[in-house]
């Protein structure tokens, strides 16, 4: 047993690990307003001007399409304010990271 490092996709090796993060916690805080606002995917295409295909492959986590700043705007769509604050990174880390955080 290996503790992680917080992001599964760095574990795995996969490139653009972070970026890779930060679309799915998007994308979580997507499908929760939807699932929340109990809309059919057709409704969710609607709001959100993609259709339906697009849909299914955001709430099923098929990421590939989506950049993370259309994934900021669905979320503007949604009702949602999306802040990005910049900011020193912490005593001893060796480099920057990106942290998604969904409000209460």
């Amino acid at each position: 047993m290996e503790v992680g490092s917080g992001n599964v996709f760095a574990d795995l090796g996969l490139p653009d690990a972070e970026e890779l993060k930060t679309k799915v916690q998007l994308a979580v805080a997507i499908k929760r307003e939807i699932t929340a606002r109990g809309w059919s995917q057709a409704r969710a295409a609607e709001s959100l001007s993609i259709n339906q295909p697009k849909v299914s492959a955001l709430l099923r986590y098929r990421l590939d399409g989506f950049s993370v700043e259309r994934l900021m705007n669905f979320l503007t769509a949604l009702g949602h304010d999306v802040e990005i604050v910049i900011k020193p990174r912490r005593a001893g880390q060796q480099a920057g990271r990106i942290f998604v955080e969904a409000a209460a």
